[in-house]
């Protein structure tokens, strides 16, 4: 090794396409979108360009709706969303994006770029295409 570092972005290793939803809708329209799209989180837009992002996870549901025997269909995606989240610049070396999800805990992350989400990042994607790219 030659001393260089080589640098790998959380652009390099994000996904662009994920799901999103709108806070208004039901948890039942989310539960239905994630099992439609095979994920387990989505994005919640947002409602004016002054608001933030949003996420909902199946863990989410599981502890708002499911343990509290509440009706997919009566609630809101709003009323269990987690909101303001931790968001990632796609410039961001994925050592630092990967400090950021362990100390915070993170599932996933969007990653925002002139106020608009461009992407997705997860613990997966950070080891398995990030940590890949750097052992090539």
């Amino acid at each position: 090794m030659n001393g260089i570092r080589t640098i790998i972005r959380v652009r390099d290793i994000m996904r662009t396409d994920f799901g999103t939803i709108d806070g208004i809708a039901t948890v039942d329209e989310a539960l239905r979108t994630m099992k439609r799209l095979k994920t387990s989180v989505l994005l919640v837009n947002k409602r004016h360009e002054d608001d933030e992002y949003g996420l909902i996870t199946s863990a989410d549901i599981a502890r708002h709706v499911l343990a509290r025997d509440r009706s997919p269909e009566r609630v809101n995606v709003y009323e269990v969303m987690e909101k303001p989240v931790i968001a990632v610049h796609p410039d961001m070396d994925i050592r630092y994006c990967s400090r950021l999800f362990a100390r915070y805990r993170l599932v996933r992350a969007p990653v925002i770029e002139n106020r608009m989400a461009i992407g997705m990042v997860s613990p997966n994607s950070l080891v398995l295409d990030g940590l890949y790219q750097l052992l090539k």
